[in-house]
């Protein structure tokens, strides 16, 4: 995409539906109408039921920290403002070696596009291999300061591994998370980041819909 005059947002949400791939254990997002103007209603009027960490969402501190902060107290500016899509070519892991030429500073807003978004996205099925940050790397991005990291599935963490050791690295370190992002559609490289929660009182986590668009350079 040109980052000419006015470049179009992209969004780089994960749309809700039933049958989306879920955490194993949580519950799927299910919607359905509870009233419906064919069947004779005013309106219609859907329901739905989903765990709060599905599809694009964040993590609070309060996810894997007890007693720590809550979705709703979330600083805007931690995913309001300047933001940096680093690809990772590794198929396996967000690794140390990669990240450290791209010289991270700290307050940066980090999205991290990986192989994830063109494989993980296209089954209903959940991914268990997918490509994570190990605790290596989160104590890396701890250590530099991150505000805000973005990545391509359901967890920065891994599967069956150390996942919530890093859940705990960064959240415990004030690193705001967001999960469930498809960043297929986006080149490397800096942009302006929106991505807005739900502003759901005392939760762990929430719902978002994220979009960004490139800087004009000119």
């Amino acid at each position: 995409m040109s980052i000419g005059a006015a470049p179009d947002w992209i969004d780089i949400s994960v749309p809700l539906r039933t049958g989306m791939p879920h955490w194993p254990g949580d519950i799927p997002y299910e919607r359905s109408l509870t009233l419906a103007i064919s069947n004779g209603d005013v309106c219609n009027l859907s329901q739905f039921s989903a765990t709060a960490h599905i599809g694009t969402h964040m993590d609070a501190p309060r996810h894997f920290i007890d007693g720590g902060a809550t979705i709703e107290t979330l600083p805007l500016d931690a995913v309001i403002g300047p933001a940096r899509v680093i690809e990772i070519r590794d198929e396996e892991l967000i690794r140390v070696d990669e990240l450290a030429p791209h010289q991270i500073a700290k307050g940066e807003r980090l999205l991290f596009k990986t192989i994830n978004s063109t494989r993980a996205w296209n089954t209903n099925e959940f991914q268990k291999k997918f490509v994570y940050i190990p605790a290596a790397t989160a104590d890396y991005l701890a250590a530099r300061g991150v505000r805000t990291i973005g990545i391509d599935y359901l967890s920065v963490g891994a599967f069956d591994g150390d996942g919530p050791t890093v859940h705990r690295t960064l959240l415990g370190a004030g690193i705001w998370i967001i999960e469930g992002l498809n960043l297929q559609p986006v080149e490397p490289g800096h942009y302006e980041l929106i991505c807005l929660p739900l502003k759901m009182a005392g939760a762990d986590g929430a719902p978002a819909r994220a979009v960004v668009r490139p800087f004009n350079r000119r």
